[in-house]
């Protein structure tokens, strides 16, 4: 199945209902899991959010999350601390080459027995929940933060709380912090003091309800239209000025893209304009904090004929792909000149964009939608768009209100 897009912009102004945070919810239904009286508001309906909400009541037998990364490693360290659960954690193929040695280290460290079922550091996993008595770990914080997350989550429901101490540099702490944000929230007592993070064993919480904003990494391909466009504005609902999510850092990203963002607090919503100024010919980003918009920058910049160097790519690697070298082979038939390395990408200027061009998308959600937004510059064909699903249902739907001509098949 392919996405046909071709440019049929017309409304200068358009309005998009952005899903709900797909980090938030997951950690959110997790900690629901422990805490039932949590009430969530506004909460995602992706692909990944729906099989964690399966999978999470499962206690025995196959639990398959197929590509949900988030879920594979939440619920790792989840069903690790349940004593009433025996079962086994597997995924796709491609979620059975991407590493867990070092959450399944930590948890084993603390009493955990997990057992991996096929290769030495990979799912699957065997896991038999128990009572985990430690009350101090130590972690590599410069592979995923998603590890740390997951340990963070469990950590309240445990009999001393957790003591975590991060070793090296912390990769995509803004997610840690979302993570702290969350457990405050609902009432646990948490905090963060250099590479230190502490969380108390909390057995109540009061009734509460959270509202989950709306997605910023979904938000990011909007902002990419805009700065490929010549004069579009695009309103979205629901984001938040004090947002948790690291990635609202895209407001001031596309400040240099000639993107300017307007707060209307009376509805939450966003309003995304072209601020008038000329972009620089080339831009350098450390988008260490920032990971998951660095395809739809690339791509952003690509269309915009600029130059870029973008660094702190390091976890790209281990994604639903390995995302640094599905850019440079994707830009590359589009007629970029592009060089990686493990953990960085640069781009050189480009006149002019090949058309029609198929674009796979190798089983990534970022991949689909962070090159749809190049339609605006040359009808571009993108291979199983089905793969949004993963994170935004209704892309395509919601790329059709801003004037693009679609045609699945």
């Amino acid at each position: 199945m392919k996405a046909y897009l071709t440019n049929t912009i017309k409304n200068k102004t358009v309005s998009v209902n952005v899903p709900g945070s797909k980090s938030e919810s997951n950690r959110l239904l997790i900690l629901k899991k422990i805490y039932p009286n949590i009430s969530l508001l506004n909460l995602s309906n992706c692909d990944d959010t729906l099989t964690l909400i399966k999978a999470i009541e499962e206690k025995n037998g196959i639990v398959d999350v197929h590509h949900a990364g988030t879920a594979m490693r939440f619920l790792t360290a989840f069903f690790a601390s349940k004593r009433d659960i025996e079962l086994t954690l597997t995924g796709s193929k491609r979620m059975q080459e991407r590493p867990i040695k070092i959450l399944v280290d930590t948890l084993r460290a603390i009493g955990a027995n997990i057992s991996y079922m096929k290769n030495n550091g990979f799912p699957p996993l065997k896991i038999k929940g128990k009572e985990l008595i430690s009350s101090s770990i130590s972690i590599d914080a410069n592979i995923s933060s998603q590890y740390i997350s997951a340990l963070m989550l469990i950590a309240p429901s445990l009999n001393k709380g957790l003591k975590i101490t991060l070793r090296n540099n912390i990769t995509s702490v803004s997610y840690i912090k979302m993570t702290l944000e969350l457990l405050s929230r609902i009432g646990v007592f948490c905090s963060l003091n250099d590479n230190i993070i502490e969380i108390a064993s909390t057995k109540k919480i009061n009734d509460i309800k959270v509202n989950i904003e709306s997605d910023w990494s979904s938000a990011s391909y909007y902002y990419s239209l805009v700065a490929l466009s010549d004069h579009l504005e695009i309103t979205l609902k629901t984001f938040r000025k004090d947002s948790i999510q690291g990635d609202s850092k895209v407001v001031d990203l596309y400040k240099k893209l000639g993107v300017e963002t307007i707060f209307n607090d009376t509805d939450s919503s966003i309003t995304l304009r072209k601020n008038g100024k000329k972009v620089d010919d080339f831009l350098k980003l450390n988008l260490i904090e920032t990971p998951d918009i660095a395809q739809t920058i690339a791509v952003t910049c690509f269309g915009l004929g600029i130059s870029c160097e973008l660094t702190g790519l390091k976890t790209l690697k281990i994604k639903e792909t390995d995302r640094l070298l599905a850019l440079k082979i994707e830009l590359q038939k589009l007629g970029a000149e592009i060089t990686i390395t493990d953990k960085s990408l640069r781009l050189k200027p480009t006149k002019t964009i090949a058309k029609n061009i198929v674009i796979d998308t190798y089983q990534d959600h970022r991949m689909a939608m962070s090159f749809a937004p190049l339609y605006l510059k040359a009808p571009i064909i993108i291979n199983n768009p089905n793969v949004v699903s993963k994170s935004y249902k209704t892309f395509w739907e919601d790329l059709q209100k801003i004037g693009s001509k679609l045609l699945i098949k």
